[in-house]
């Protein structure tokens, strides 16, 4: 995905405003949705998929944050928020729900410009993960054009559904994702009842890749949140450390 041509979905109750930002995001070749409706966007978000969200935070239906907060449950597309609520507060619990970046108003169309191009740049590095045949981290290889997993040379064998999991992991490697990512990235629902398969998988998956599955260095767990998978320095240097 390309910066150029990127779809922003603009969610502002604010009339001229989210004109405003529509005219100039079209104007620099983006393609823009725009609603005012806490409701209506978490329906455009899951009907069109957009590329990038610019949210408002005081909504006149459902909240920002809730907006916030459900887009990341199942998804990690950026979010920058756009609010005239500027304390540390409101930002730090933003951040927490989840959004990437928070513009406080009255703002210049040239910032939230420059900080929509850095979001899309960032998430063209991390999308740029999924198109690599081969990933090597330390002494594991996985080979995603084969299927095929390595640890210090040997095969390892992995379910369907243990392998499936290892390559979410590897593709968004360096990346938070929380439990209710993974839950509708390997069965399509981030439902409740899966949620103790997911530890299991998780569990097993240790069992078969890290040296020391009760200290794991590959898959990290956030207390709270979900699971984040060492970047290749972070992990080949824990990993090479673990060795005898």
């Amino acid at each position: 995905m390309a910066s150029f041509g990127a779809t922003i979905l603009v969610v502002e109750d604010e009339p001229e405003l989210a004109g405003a930002l529509e005219r100039s995001l079209m104007a620099h070749g983006y393609r823009v949705q725009s609603t005012g409706s806490g409701e209506e966007a978490l329906a455009l978000f899951s009907r069109t998929h957009p590329d990038l969200v610019l949210l408002d935070l005081l909504l006149p239906d459902v909240s920002g944050l809730e907006v916030c907060r459900r887009i990341r449950a199942v998804s990690p597309t950026p979010i920058i928020v756009l609010s005239v609520k500027n304390s540390e507060h409101d930002k730090v619990e933003a951040l927490d729900l989840g959004a990437d970046d928070y513009v406080a108003k009255p703002f210049g169309i040239a910032e939230v410009l420059a900080r929509i191009r850095v979001a899309l740049r960032r998430l063209e590095r991390q999308n740029g993960h999924s198109a690599e045949e081969q990933v090597r981290i330390g002494p594991l290889v996985v080979d995603l054009g084969s299927r095929r997993v390595l640890l210090n040379g040997h095969d390892v064998a992995l379910t369907p559904t243990e392998y499936e999991l290892l390559r979410i992991f590897v593709t968004h490697r360096g990346k938070l994702l929380t439990r209710q990512m993974l839950l509708q990235m390997l069965w399509g629902a981030a439902s409740y009842d899966r949620m103790h398969s997911l530890h299991v998988y998780v569990a097993q998956l240790r069992q078969k890749i890290e040296p020391r599955p009760g200290e794991p260095r590959l898959i990290l767990t956030i207390p709270g949140v979900g699971y984040r998978f060492s970047d290749e320095v972070e992990a080949a240097r824990e990993l090479d450390s673990s060795e005898p």
